[in-house]
């Protein structure tokens, strides 16, 4: 396997796991907020649009771990870097989910700044709001995760958490 290979695959089994994340978590949202505002099932293009949305975001977590900041305090208990890794994590899901609502109304709209002023006057807040508290509940969730992960090791938290893994094929490093 070439290097280029190789490091592609491994780009693409670290953005895996988040991106499996946020696509269920993306799709629960999406079903409240349609029986919070209709009662009626998801559509396709909302299925395809939040599945969008969990790979842009799933590359989004594998880019902000890349950063010298988001892992900021590695030596202190593991709630420090859970609510500081949630606090970036849910700003970046609030201004999807408020560009997500701006899009909307701008394909109506004859400019941003006409779609932003009508968006801001015709948004239902409370339910922005109740959708926003369900991702920051389910981001810090991911983040209890990863940081677990981080700390105990991929291997040893996939044996505590699914049991014991078949052994690796010689020559295979540890991840």
């Amino acid at each position: 396997m070439s290097k280029l290979t190789a490091k592609i695959k491994h780009e693409f089994m670290e953005m895996l796991p988040p991106t499996i994340y946020f696509f269920v978590i993306l799709h629960i949202v999406a079903i409240m907020r349609a029986l919070i505002n209709r009662g009626y099932d998801v559509t396709l293009p909302t299925s395809v649009s939040v599945t969008i949305a969990a790979l842009i975001l799933g590359k989004s977590v594998l880019i902000a771990n890349m950063l010298p900041f988001i892992n900021r305090f590695p030596r202190k208990p593991l709630i420090w870097n859970i609510g500081w890794k949630t606090a970036i994590y849910t700003l970046v899901a609030l201004i999807v989910h408020y560009l997500e609502h701006l899009y909307e109304y701008w394909k109506e709209a004859p400019s941003l700044a006409a779609a932003n002023q009508k968006l801001l006057a015709d948004l239902n807040w409370p339910h922005f709001w109740a959708i926003q508290i369900l991702l920051v509940t389910l981001v810090a969730s991911y983040c209890v995760v990863a940081e677990l992960v981080r700390v105990i090791g991929r291997d040893k938290f996939m044996a505590m958490f699914f049991g014991p893994m078949p052994p690796k094929p010689a020559g295979q490093a540890a991840g």
